[in-house]
């Protein structure tokens, strides 16, 4: 009698055990299968293919760092563009890691070649549009009825709308079955007013509108961060982000959001010094000098030319005496990396007004040490 007892104890015990592993192999599989069956269609301006004419494109930069993780993820990818087609690239570096490997991608690279049309896209095919920027964004995409119609189905079909720096003109007037925009109160940014005067000079007086405007104008609850930093915005199916920097946060938080856990990806060296620069302009003074430090102590780990250009940018739009000193800190700490005289003066005028006369002194006459017939400095020297 025991040992019947027994055997019908292993045999449950076995069955429970076996079931366990039933569910867990259904679980695992389920998810990898999830994984592999998402589809995203990437959208990109076909504004530069136009011939006959200098016209902006879409930034391959942040086509490459999406799609680098759509493809880590597993995620299917199309690509498509108003006309359809092969479309042009703004300028970019194809020596950068995240472009040297998208151009070695025959695959991604022939559905570049050749875009879909987005009138021949059908919305259920796809669980997201992810939409690239670039300045052409701002010219053909507003205007792409079928693109309107196929981001408004995508969404309305439970599916992501994500679109980076100047990518969300696509969404201006994308409207649901209700009549409402679908920006309309939910957070959203974009490439900023002030990001557009100081980088976009060459095409702005081209433009419709400004789309920072555009989007406030139709409801958007408009967001940002600091000039160039990253600034991701996530209202339930709706991802924004405000620049090139926010590219890879956008991809990932629409990896997310399709219920897929996003696989650990190395930062480039770019977004990595970006990144200890906002952390920097979010400090207080005690930490804002420990990212400085770790910024010169670790030179070979961060892009310390792009950390002093960041501060002379930061420069032109500084309003207080702490903006001023921020640039100036990420100015300096840059300083010998970049060896550029506009540099140099620029830090001494900043020296200057924030009242460091004996500093804005001994730059000058550290600058003339290497280049004594630079005349803004010897200018400069006599007024001090």
């Amino acid at each position: 009698m025991n040992y019947l007892k027994k055997m019908k104890y292993q045999q449950e015990h076995m069955m429970t055990l076996l079931a366990l592993l039933f569910t867990l192999v259904m679980v695992v599989s389920a998810q990898a299968s999830a994984a592999v069956k998402k589809k995203v269609v990437m959208v990109v301006s076909g504004y530069g293919q136009e011939q006959g004419k200098k016209a902006p494109g879409y930034e391959f930069e942040e086509f490459a760092k999406a799609y680098a993780v759509f493809r880590a993820n597993g995620i299917t990818v199309d690509v498509a563009s108003p006309r359809g087609g092969k479309v042009e690239a703004d300028e970019y570096d194809p020596e950068k890691s995240y472009n040297a490997k998208v151009l070695a991608d025959k695959a991604i690279m022939a559905k570049l070649g050749n875009t879909l049309a987005s009138a021949q896209l059908d919305a259920t095919a796809y669980d997201a549009v992810f939409i690239v920027g670039g300045k052409g964004a701002m010219f053909d995409l507003p205007k792409d009825k079928a693109l309107q119609a196929l981001i408004g189905d995508i969404y309305q079909q439970q599916g992501t709308v994500a679109a980076v720096c100047h990518g969300p003109a696509a969404l201006v007037d994308v409207k649901l079955s209700d009549g409402s925009y679908l920006v309309a109160n939910k957070k959203v940014n974009s490439f900023t007013n002030k990001e557009e005067k100081l980088f976009g000079k060459k095409w702005l007086s081209k433009f419709d509108f400004m789309l920072e405007d555009k989007l406030a104008e139709r409801g958007a609850q408009f967001q940002s961060s600091d000039i160039m930093l990253s600034h991701v915005a996530v209202d339930g199916r709706l991802i924004t982000g405000q620049n090139p920097s926010s590219t890879v946060a956008v991809a990932t938080a629409l990896v997310k959001s399709l219920g897929v856990t996003p696989v650990a990806q190395e930062q480039d060296i770019e977004d990595k010094t970006l990144e200890q620069v906002a952390r920097f302009l979010a400090s207080d003074q005690a930490n804002a000098e420990v990212v400085i430090k770790h910024l010169a102590d670790n030179q070979d780990d961060y892009h310390l030319a792009l950390v002093g250009t960041y501060g002379f940018y930061y420069l032109k739009t500084a309003e207080t005496d702490q903006h001023f000193e921020n640039a100036l800190s990420l100015m300096t700490v840059a300083q010998k990396a970049i060896n550029n005289p506009m540099l140099d003066m620029q830090i001494a005028k900043t020296q200057h007004k924030l009242g460091r006369k004996a500093a804005a002194k001994s730059t000058l006459n550290q600058l003339l040490a290497t280049k004594p017939d630079y005349k803004p400095a010897l200018d400069m020297l006599k007024t001090l």
